[in-house]
């Protein structure tokens, strides 16, 4: 178990937190292509408990900017966009995508009083159909290129999952978890078999559970009593690869964490795939909860799908769990694991360096998660693996 301050350490993700300073060294999805047009060219963001405005400007230019208008806080989503960039509603304070003022209107003439005004701007990159931004100190580092986001023999989708009411640290902490799938997930994840007791569900089909860290995070594998194994690796710091896909937790703020999915589908003959960017597919899932419930976060439909459970087991330990109460065991020597590679890499930032994962090189070779071999796992697996329809 944590104590109380080593888990404010690794959960809180605020400017100035050192969670938070550590999280600011990464890139992460604010919305899709799809988000912005020429009707609607703003869209709300939050993102690492800061509220924000992602906007395209009428020359194409995308932004990242602080919502609330320099001037006397008004919000900048109802802001006007120009060519030049976006100009508050309240009194036209104009700001380009790199939070220079370029004009207050109502001003002197000739008053330079606009030069002295900097407002709050990210960096966005666009990528793999999203808007991608960087909330940390400049220069930005790369965006890297895993292999479900960078290989060109096949096609990308993407996926949004519904808003997760708890911390970002409890869904990664189940990316590790490897002892859950044959308990938690028993009903549909097993092709209709029935399990002689649900307490035990498959869980004895399993003979070893191991863990080690990789270039990029950790791996979980698992063993099973007929040989079969299956790995999942870790991405580090807020990544899932599973199967075809990689699950990307958004840390919105402490208490509420953002899922973007994106899959990646080969071509039957390994031939490349001219996919714009613009024709890759978005799926919008809706809530697996109703909020009307006995129990404070909400009910929970569990026999609609596999990820429906996985959110009741996160939200369900509360906003953020208290890690000073826990009983951990064999089985959770994986998330020990993951939380002091939390801790060490907080420390590297602390010491002034790049923590695990950030990438300078723009040139830098494909990150090999080894997807294909899970694809094909996906593909022959079932006559092999006890049973499993989907891999955790």
């Amino acid at each position: 178990m944590l104590t109380k301050e080593e888990n404010e350490l690794i959960t809180r993700v605020g400017r100035g937190t050192p969670g938070g300073e550590l999280l600011r060294r990464y890139w992460f999805p604010v919305g899709y292509l799809r988000d912005l047009t020429d009707e609607n060219p703003t869209k709300i963001v939050r993102l690492l408990g800061e509220d924000l405005v992602l906007f395209r400007d009428k020359s194409g230019r995308v932004g990242l900017i602080a919502d609330h208008c320099s001037h006397r806080g008004a919000s900048l989503l109802y802001g006007r966009v120009e060519e030049r960039g976006i100009a508050c509603a309240y009194h036209g304070w104009l700001y380009d995508v790199q939070g220079n003022c370029l004009e207050c209107p109502a001003e002197p003439a000739g008053s330079m009083f606009h030069l002295t005004v900097k407002h709050p701007a990210y960096p966005v990159q666009q990528f793999i159909g999203m808007y991608w931004a960087y909330l940390g100190p400049l220069p930005a580092p790369e965006i890297p290129k895993y292999d479900v986001w960078s290989r060109m023999d096949g096609t990308r989708s993407l996926l949004l999952q519904p808003r997760l009411d708890c911390n970002w640290v409890q869904p990664m902490e189940n990316s590790i978890d490897p002892a859950h799938l044959q308990i938690l997930h028993q009903e549909l994840a097993f092709r209709g078999r029935t399990p002689a007791s649900t307490t035990r569900g498959f869980t004895d089909d399993v003979e070893t559970f191991e863990f080690y860290e990789t270039s990029y995070g950790l791996m979980k594998k698992r063993t099973y009593k007929n040989g079969f194994a299956d790995e999942h690796p870790l991405v580090f710091p807020n990544i899932l690869r599973q199967g075809n896909g990689t699950q990307i937790r958004v840390p919105i703020d402490d208490t509420h964490t953002r899922p973007f999915f994106v899959r990646f589908h080969p071509s039957p003959d390994g031939s490349i795939v001219e996919q714009a960017d613009k024709d890759i597919p978005v799926t919008f899932i809706e809530p697996y909860k109703t909020p009307d419930a006995p129990h404070p976060v909400g009910r929970f439909d569990m026999l609609k799908d596999v990820q429906a459970q996985d959110h009741m087991a996160w939200e369900t330990q509360g906003p953020v769990v208290d890690r000073s109460v826990e009983r951990l065991a064999t089985t959770d020597r994986g998330i020990v694991m993951y939380r002091q590679m939390l801790k060490r890499e907080i420390e590297r930032v602390q010491q002034g360096h790049d923590p695990k994962g950030v990438i300078r090189d723009l040139d830098h070779e494909m990150i090999d998660t080894n997807l294909l071999a899970a694809i094909e796992e996906m593909r022959i697996g079932l006559g092999r693996r006890p049973a499993e329809i989907v891999q955790r």
